[in-house]
């Protein structure tokens, strides 16, 4: 019998809230996060406004000695882990050497320590560049770190496929439980928010370089000009099912499907593979689209890219056929964190029955899409399916669903 995989545990960095608790909270009231830059001067590039996570400082929240030694986005990630394991109540130490593993996603590793080392290297020299430097940029930093802090020595990893990442690394997770492992730490943190991060992003012409707060990201909406770019993410424990009810653990839900699709070779006439990633997860959940009460959605903010997301939504489900939320337009696109941040959102709106709002937006009917706008909708929330989509054509789908 292939054991279900339930998530015990929720740790959250966003740019509106540091613990799940908070971040619920301001999400739920349409309380945003997206301001202007501040911790450089941005003036003179192509993006001014971001989701930056206010007032962190990671020396009050590890030792010392890790500062050094780590980006922004793994100091993010070791807090977020640190939260997940608290909120589950699993002790790696009292578990067996091998039985507790971490599989998270990266989409830019550590942009801000690889910039400031390089550019000791060109403004001082070699000598004045970290050793440190060797590993921090990397991405599979947050994934080893965490493992060395708490003592992980179960089977591990990093994916790496920009925003869709984030749901392949639960995916794999997911089967690394299925496969009769114990515990599981996954999910996605990022920190890009950094002149070579930012750089990197625009390049690709789809982030906005609006300099209103309130009218810089807007997914589904006519007004539609690039989405804005955030930092943190979430990271979640999982484990058996089995397991995690003997322990008289909290469970907030199953991650019950998954799917991955790719875009065909542009210019081949070929529908994109999103529709497929949807169908497919919800056949591996063995659920119909009628079972599913709430869409998170990419929400890329592009007129032609909402324009597909909201022609693979409807051919599931039919026009304002189930509602869609995007919450992320009040934290920004997280790279490889948003998708984890969805599904923490999405396992929190199964609690409490409430789809969280997307801010802002005015819906363009023509995707005739039924958009949650303005404040949060009570409803019954038993499965909700998050989606993601990669730059180049990655698309991943993912339900999760309440447990009895």
């Amino acid at each position: 019998m292939t054991a279900a995989a339930v998530v015990t545990g929720i740790g959250v960095v966003a740019p509106n809230g540091l613990g799940a608790d908070d971040y619920w909270d301001a999400t739920t009231r349409g309380r945003g996060g997206l301001r202007a830059i501040t911790r450089f001067d941005a003036s003179a590039y192509p993006i001014r406004v971001a989701g930056e996570i206010p007032g962190f400082a990671a020396t009050e929240h590890l030792p010392s000695r890790l500062i050094p030694q780590t980006d922004r986005m793994t100091q993010l990630a070791l807090v977020a882990a640190e939260q997940a394991l608290a909120d589950s109540g699993v002790d790696p130490a009292a578990q067996p050497e091998f039985a507790v593993g971490a599989v998270t996603a990266s989409s830019s590793g550590g942009t801000e320590f690889g910039q400031n080392e390089l550019t000791k290297l060109m403004v001082r020299g070699g000598n004045h560049v970290s050793a440190y430097h060797s590993f921090a940029w990397f991405y599979a930093a947050n994934t080893g770190q965490i493992s060395i802090r708490h003592g992980l020595r179960g089977p591990s990893g990093v994916i790496v496929a920009d925003e869709a990442g984030g749901l392949d690394a639960l995916a794999q997770a997911r089967r690394n439980i299925r496969r009769g492992g114990a515990v599981m730490v996954t999910g996605g943190v990022d920190a890009s928010v950094w002149p070579w991060g930012l750089v990197s992003q625009s390049a690709h012409g789809l982030t906005s370089g609006a300099d209103d707060v309130d009218r810089a990201y807007l997914p589904f909406d006519a007004r539609a000009g690039g989405y804005v770019p955030g930092e943190g993410g979430a990271l979640l424990v999982v484990e058996p099912a089995d397991a995690a009810r003997a322990r008289g653990a909290r469970v907030y839900g199953e991650l019950a499907g998954y799917a991955a699709t790719f875009d065909p070779k542009p210019g081949t006439g070929r529908e994109p593979g999103l529709r497929r990633a949807i169908e497919l997860a919800l056949a591996d959940a063995a659920l119909t689209p009628g079972d599913v009460d709430v869409v998170f959605a990419d929400a890329a903010a592009d007129l032609e890219l909402d324009g597909r997301e909201a022609a693979a939504i409807n051919a599931v489900f039919g026009p304002r056929g189930v509602p869609v939320t995007a919450p992320k337009t009040m934290t920004g696109r997280l790279q490889c964190g948003a998708a984890p941040l969805d599904v923490a959102a999405a396992l929190l709106a199964i609690r409490d029955g409430l789809i969280p709002p997307t801010t802002n937006v005015s819906p363009e009917s023509r995707y005739e899409l039924d958009l949650v706008v303005a404040q949060a909708r009570p409803a019954r929330v038993g499965a909700a399916l998050v989606l993601a989509r990669g730059h180049r054509g990655f698309n991943s789908a993912m339900v999760v669903r309440a447990v009895a």
